[in-house]
């Protein structure tokens, strides 16, 4: 009997993950839909699999503009995780931001920060929009030390912060560090640079003066 058992419990978690495949494949051609379809095969008894589908069925609904649905999703996925799922608090806290819910997206972010870099990104952003240029500048820096996309965006937001608040020689610094970081790339790090040291041109000819 327990044999029997362990194989049905083997084919359902190989089922599981062929819905996951089958979503992820529908997704992948932005037919979020039929993706919805395909992750609301999985079984709650497959644990891992179902919260991860109940997460991807969010990010479906988000796609189509359905941020409320999405917003249901997430928290159900995070909940099913006992709060320890990143990706999805991180994804609850841009749908909840979206909808202006900034107090709600904050909370949702520093549950993500510890393990998903990009929150403290985006926790930067929510305290530099509120004025609070030494909280975001705080966490701009910290978000930079860590590695990902958000890695030239970090060190050119911490330049902005940091020229907000007087600092224009650490400034520079992060501009020119942003820069490197996208290959030249990030057009704003570029302007931010160049409008930093016609900045710190003028204060030295104050100074002299």
């Amino acid at each position: 009997m327990a044999v029997t058992t362990a194989v049905a419990l083997a084919v359902n978690a190989q089922d599981a993950k062929s819905a996951l495949r089958r979503g992820d494949a529908f997704v992948a051609q932005a037919n979020y839909k039929a993706a919805i379809e395909e992750y609301s095969k999985v079984s709650e008894r497959d644990a891992h699999e179902y919260a991860r589908a109940i997460y991807n069925i969010g990010v479906c609904h988000y796609e189509l503009w359905q941020t409320e649905e999405a917003i249901v999703f997430y928290k159900r996925a995070i909940a099913l995780k006992q709060g320890d799922y990143p990706r999805a608090s991180y994804s609850l806290g841009v749908a909840l931001e979206d909808q202006k819910r900034f107090a709600e997206a904050k909370l949702a972010y520093k549950q993500a920060a510890e393990k998903f870099a990009p929150a403290i990104y985006r926790l930067g952003l929510l305290e530099a929009n509120a004025g609070e240029f030494q909280k975001a500048a705080d966490l701009f820096r910290d978000a930079a030390t860590r590695e990902g996309e958000h890695d030239a965006a970090s060190h050119n937001n911490l330049g902005v912060m940091l020229a907000t608040l007087g600092f224009l020689k650490e400034a520079e610094k992060e501009f020119v560090i942003a820069l490197k970081s996208s290959d030249g790339a990030f057009g704003d790090a570029a302007h931010n640079l160049k409008l930093c040291r016609s900045l710190m041109n003028v204060a030295a000819k104050g100074t002299n003066h």
